[in-house]
């Protein structure tokens, strides 16, 4: 089998990175880039230090700091507009994963219009699009290296998963002093988001010899250093193997995908406004206990990468110990369920059979060494809610 790959063409990851945007995009031909973030950041400080940079390298960057938590296709109305009248020929997407996400979709539908639910998956988007220089701030979505972005529709709460080239940033510049200042709630969901990546992207029935190393290297190093990260945002060893980790997580899954954790997230993110790495981490432990049954050896690697069993387990034994440390490390993070969280009880059960209907629809489940059924997706839901 002939294995397809796609890596953004140029990556700089390292402490002080950021100070070398300005002759990245310089140095791939481009003059106007728009930068995408939100208000936090431009609020901070840090959107204009990133545009100092770039003038610096004799660029004329404008700004456009309107990305919210969840990209809607509502809010990629005002997006368009900035891209349009600054004339820009490229995008950088400065934030977590919503700011890259609206990067990704302004690129392309500034070049093509139309409206994001013409591109979404199962459909492949091979552009064209404005270049897309990536420079993360946390250390868990890996969408700088990812060939994905995710959007809602805002007329029917749907989280619209959009794939192909068109999205994969032609640049990543990853720079761990970003996310010296993430609060602990945010360190702690965007570190699980990447775990989560990782262990899909091993058990993906499309992963390959390419994807399984970079899983597993980010498998480890995250079990070595989250609850390090999450106990001192300080702590700056922590904070730059996550964010090492949580880009080769991000290439992994791109090129391997994820499995049911996210094609289940979604649908909670979108009707209940939970956090993309807070729902992933309310579904992992009991998704993954679900779903050991059917490949054990590949789950028990995992369990053996992150640190909780050896060799000598067998792979039924280990792989139980993957579910028990999953429940462990949530526990130690202080993930909430549903209930604690504060979702209606009612709500979640009458949602329940569209959730399941569209975490179907995504793909993402059938990539899931056990394939659900759209009812055993709804009693894990019920499961999860706790």
């Amino acid at each position: 089998m002939v294995a397809s790959l796609s890596l953004p063409r140029i990556l700089r990851i390292g402490r002080g990175a950021a100070e070398e945007l300005g002759a990245v995009v310089a140095g791939l031909g481009l003059r106007r880039p728009l930068l995408v973030t939100d208000a936090f950041l431009a609020g901070t400080g840090a959107a204009e230090r990133l545009l100092g940079i770039l003038r610096g390298a004799g660029l004329h960057p404008a700004l456009f700091d309107g990305t919210v938590p969840d990209p809607t296709t509502d809010s990629l109305v005002p997006g368009l507009a900035a891209l349009r009248e600054h004339g820009a020929d490229s995008v950088i997407g400065f934030g977590g994963g919503s700011p890259m996400d609206t990067a990704k979709a302004l690129a392309l539908l500034g070049v093509q219009g139309g409206g994001m639910r013409d591109y979404k998956a199962p459909h492949v988007n091979l552009g064209p699009a404005l270049p897309v220089i990536a420079v993360p701030t946390t250390a868990g979505s890996g969408s700088e290296a990812t060939q994905v972005t995710v959007i809602t529709d805002s007329a029917t709460d749907e989280k619209m998963m959009c794939l192909g080239p068109a999205f994969l940033p032609i640049a990543a510049v990853v720079d761990m002093e970003l996310t010296l200042s993430m609060p602990p709630r945010l360190t702690a969901d965007t570190g699980v988001d990447a775990l989560t990546h990782a262990v899909e992207a091993y058990v993906s029935r499309k992963s390959g010899p390419f994807t399984d190393g970079l899983a597993l290297t980010a498998i480890a190093t995250i079990g070595r250093h989250l609850r390090r990260a999450y106990a001192d945002g300080s702590d700056a060893e922590a904070r730059e193997a996550m964010m090492l980790a949580a880009t080769q997580a991000g290439i992994a899954f791109s090129n391997s995908s994820v499995a049911l954790v996210h094609g289940m997230s979604r649908p909670i993110g979108a009707h209940f406004h939970v956090a993309h790495g807070l729902s992933n981490a309310m579904l992992f432990p009991a998704v993954t206990a679900f779903s050991v049954h059917a490949a054990p050896e590949r789950y028990a690697d995992c369990a053996r990468a992150l640190g909780v069993a050896t060799t000598a387990d067998p792979a039924a034994a280990a792989s139980a110990k993957l579910v028990d440390a999953l429940h462990t490390l949530c526990h130690d993070l202080d993930v909430p369920t549903p209930r604690s969280y504060g979702i209606d009880h009612s709500a979640w059960t009458g949602l329940t059979p569209l959730m399941a209907e569209q975490a179907l629809a995504s793909g993402s489940p059938a990539n899931n060494p056990a394939v659900p059924t759209a009812t055993q997706i709804e009693e894990l839901y019920a499961r999860v809610y706790a």
